[in-house]
């Protein structure tokens, strides 16, 4: 009799676990189609980017091979298919709105405006504003670019953010909009642009990937304002959300976070087998230590 209770009370305990992980739309979703979709950048380096035989690669798709680990095990579904969808600045909101992705994989920083529309996992990153330019072109500073054209990305929070700057420091500012970060790029290196606004270290990214890296400089300047990314998926999904966050927060707590983290930003990564050297931030190891998805923009 006790040997059939045990046997009762586990087989409880594994039906429970399993409802729990089935409560939210997109675990019953992906439990249905025994599928999960994952939006994936295709230049935002070291985040997730095609490799060298064009297949996406990066530090938020390794965090998330984690999660799909785990829902393999929480939906009882080993054979679960991943199925990876490029998306841009402009339409990985919307993607997720529609439900055309479960999850975003890429690199993209949570604001109050965007958890309107979407919701974030715990931060995965912290990064800062920063300024690309040709060495060629002479700039020292910001406020060397008074009356020029920048170019900012799509769908990226830069095109407020240079907005702002450019008012506020009544630079004069032409802004130019570009489809994709590669189309950045190319109006900077081909003088369309006089600089490239985004976050630090996207801009470190492409630099780095860049053909000829000495050819590129970082303006001098500090906006002290920290954005937090993070993975992004449906809004109002609170049972997804807590696997998701669950999977991450256990990660930084058992040191398996920092050891990707440094595969990414500390040592060589295809396909140029380059080294971004970007060590932690203090933001982000206090966000490893306490995890948490707070923004104050």
């Amino acid at each position: 009799m006790s040997r059939l209770l045990a046997l009762l009370s586990a087989t409880a305990i594994a039906v429970f676990s399993v409802s729990a992980a089935q409560a939210g739309p997109t675990l019953d979703n992906i439990r249905s189609k025994k599928a999960i979709t994952i939006g994936y950048r295709e230049t935002s380096i070291p985040f997730s980017y095609l490799g060298a035989d064009q297949k996406p690669v990066g530090f938020s798709l390794d965090l998330c091979t984690h999660i799909v680990d785990r829902l393999k095990a929480d939906l009882g579904t080993p054979d679960l298919q991943v199925k990876l969808t490029p998306v841009n600045s402009s339409n990985r909101i919307p993607l997720i709105q529609s439900g055309t992705i479960d999850l975003e994989c890429g690199g993209t920083a949570s604001s109050k405006q965007r958890l309107e529309q979407v919701s974030f996992s715990v931060s995965t990153f912290a990064s800062q504003t920063a300024w690309l330019a040709k060495v060629s072109s002479g700039l020292k500073t910001p406020k060397d670019l008074k009356g020029k054209t920048i170019v900012v990305t799509q769908g990226s929070d830069a095109l407020g953010i240079a907005k702002g700057i450019s008012q506020d420091d009544d630079l004069n500012l032409t802004i130019a909009q570009a489809k994709d970060h590669a189309e950045s790029l190319l109006l900077l290196t081909t003088g369309r642009a006089a600089a490239w606004v985004e976050a630090d270290i996207l801009l470190a990214g492409i630099r780095a990937d860049y053909s000829k890296p000495s050819d590129l400089t970082f303006l001098k300047a500090n906006y002290g304002t920290i954005y937090y990314y993070g993975l992004m998926f449906s809004k109002d999904d609170p049972d997804f959300k807590k696997v998701v966050d669950d999977v991450l927060s256990k990660l930084m707590a058992s040191g398996e976070f920092t050891k990707i983290y440094d595969k990414w930003f500390m040592a060589a990564i295809p396909p140029k087998n380059i080294n971004l050297g970007f060590p932690m931030t203090d933001a982000l190891k206090e966000r490893v230590a306490h995890p948490s998805d707070v923004v104050n923009n």
